[in-house]
């Protein structure tokens, strides 16, 4: 397959708002190293984490943005940024078998591997890498899985992130068939993306969202649905759910671990509500509860991941497409969470 030399995409060049992102005309194609691959890009995701890095929400300074990254590291500009992707290889490094030219890719968003060498502390695609808002990519060929299903390009761009996100927690926790599953932030991607993977794993999901998405999140898989003002206590009980998968945080946290039955698990990833909380130590260990903070994904999850949309275990739930010239006003939508699944972006 032949590629240009030069490509077009979003650059972002400074922490701050929207009017940080850029669309040049005249970016390089990426350089292969030996065991590399060249992805063409079809679809992109947009997701929390993107926006994040562009404003400096990582940083625990007021000021600084020197930790500002997904590793806590400070981030260089101009970054092409964008965790999801799905794309087809044009391009293999050296060491690479040709064959691979052709195939159809979803890019683990977790990288291990990058300019050659092993990674102490992994990446996160379009942080401490250029990522996949861009008409080619480039990323260490472990990294780019084979995908074989029906789906469309816009469809499979809808699972990188979110669900291996999802199904990291999920794993982290050990979630088992027959468990009482809590689930806060259930109508956003990595929200509804746990529902479906604990549902698949015969877990039983209660959901935590607005009335206006119950019914959708009922139609992936939930037992039940709660409102998220309510009282979790009076609804379900103290002691009444084997795990909490937690994306929200917030002043409501506490009764998180008042509903955990003792030996319970809590796995997190997000922290939208808000990520200063009050614990009560008593509570963590007098009901000998099992906290796991979940980012770095365990290294059988992304093929795990894989296997379950190529069986079809799992569907995608792609809410709206905008080009990818418009990533501000999809980000902006984004934003407003008035939105259940994901919103994906495309390249002509």
């Amino acid at each position: 397959m032949s590629f240009p030399e030069k490509m077009s995409g979003v650059v972002l060049n400074g922490h701050g708002g929207s009017e940080m992102l850029e669309w040049p005309d005249d970016l390089p194609v990426p350089v292969l190293r030996e065991s590399d691959v060249l992805v063409r890009v079809s679809a992109t995701g947009v997701n929390n984490t993107d926006i994040n890095t562009r404003t400096a929400w990582y940083s625990k300074g007021e000021a600084e943005a020197d930790d500002a990254s997904w590793s806590g590291t400070p981030l260089t500009f101009p970054r092409i940024q964008g965790a999801d992707v799905c794309g087809k290889i044009v391009a293999v490094g050296a060491v690479i078998d040709a064959s691979r030219i052709g195939q159809r890719v979803l890019i683990e968003p977790c990288i291990r591997e990058a300019n050659g060498d092993t990674l102490e502390t992994p990446w996160y695609f379009g942080s401490e890498c250029d990522g996949g808002f861009a008409q080619y990519t480039r990323v260490a060929a472990r990294h780019a899985h084979a995908i074989n299903c029906d789906l469309t390009d816009i469809e499979l761009a809808s699972f990188p992130c979110s669900y291996s996100t999802a199904e990291n927690m999920l794993t982290r926790a050990n979630v088992r068939k027959g468990e009482t599953i809590l689930v806060t932030g259930a109508s956003g991607g990595v929200g509804s993306a746990t529902v479906q993977l604990a549902q698949a794993r015969g877990a039983k999901v209660i959901a935590v969202t607005s009335a206006s998405k119950a019914k959708t999140l009922l139609e992936l898989g939930a037992m039940k649905t709660l409102d998220r003002g309510d009282d979790l206590v009076a609804a379900l009980g103290a002691n009444s759910v084997d795990v909490v998968i937690d994306l929200v945080a917030g002043p409501k946290w506490p009764s998180l671990l008042d509903v955990l039955r003792p030996g319970g698990r809590y796995a997190v990833a997000g922290a939208i509500g808000g990520p200063i909380v009050e614990l009560d130590i008593h509570t963590l260990y007098l009901k000998d509860l099992r906290f796991s903070g979940c980012t770095v994904l365990e290294p059988q999850v992304f093929s795990n991941l894989v296997g379950r949309i190529e069986r079809k275990e799992i569907a995608p739930l792609v809410a709206e497409t905008y080009p990818l010239h418009n990533i501000a006003a999809a980000q902006s939508a984004f934003g407003e969470k008035g939105h259940i699944g994901k919103i994906v972006l495309v390249l002509d």
